[in-house]
């Protein structure tokens, strides 16, 4: 039975998956975002998490329990200098797990885990949407929002029609003007014709 073993060994002896954990969270810390199978990622998560919390507060005794983990000066530095500030206001959870294909060669379930602060799609988007609550009278509201957008943009379209209107009138009015400038300098014409042809005759 293996009651209580909730560890996931990956086929590795402990000083291996040891070794190959502290690789793999060094990697995570310098890049950013790592591609492997899904069990090792979640596997990952655990590992990491602790010592990301644990860079937060940055004394001498937190680092020298880091470094016992990861073994790595310069991703420490990175930890400690970057990492912690990006992560300052976040209670947990600073990785994220998206599932990717299976592996062609022995369909293994493979996985990217990353920094979330580092993402800036999803950071993005997480600023962006407003936290809706689920209370009697949200469609109500909602409704009313709509209705107000749709009467917004019905006004918006009347002032463009109107304008567009003024616009159509102007020019009517100006070819109107023209037409009658014409016609009156038409008979003027007609009679100084006349005169000539009365003067010719005398």
């Amino acid at each position: 039975m293996r009651h209580g073993k909730k560890v996931n060994h990956l086929g590795r002896t402990d000083s291996h998956r040891k070794a190959m954990l502290a690789n793999m969270a060094t990697s995570l810390i310098k890049h950013k975002r790592i591609t492997t199978t899904l069990a090792k990622a979640k596997a990952l998560r655990k590992y990491v998490e602790p010592l990301i919390t644990k860079s937060k507060s940055d004394t001498t005794h937190s680092r020298r329990t880091v470094f016992s983990y990861l073994k790595d000066k310069e991703a420490i530095t990175i930890l400690f200098r970057e990492v912690s500030e990006k992560v300052a206001t976040r209670p947990g959870g600073y990785t994220r797990i998206i599932k990717l294909e299976n592996r062609l060669g022995d369909n293994a379930e493979m996985a990217f885990i990353e920094l979330v602060d580092y993402n800036e799609v999803y950071g993005k988007t997480a600023q962006t949407e407003k936290k809706t609550t689920r209370r009697r009278g949200g469609k109500k509201k909602a409704t009313a929002e709509v209705e107000a957008k749709t009467e917004e943009v019905k006004a918006e379209e009347e002032e463009v029609a109107a304008a567009v209107v003024e616009d159509v009138v102007a020019v009517e009015e100006e070819t109107v003007n023209a037409e009658e400038a014409t016609i009156e300098e038409a008979p003027e014409a007609k009679d100084s014709s006349a005169t000539e042809e009365e003067e010719k005759k005398d």
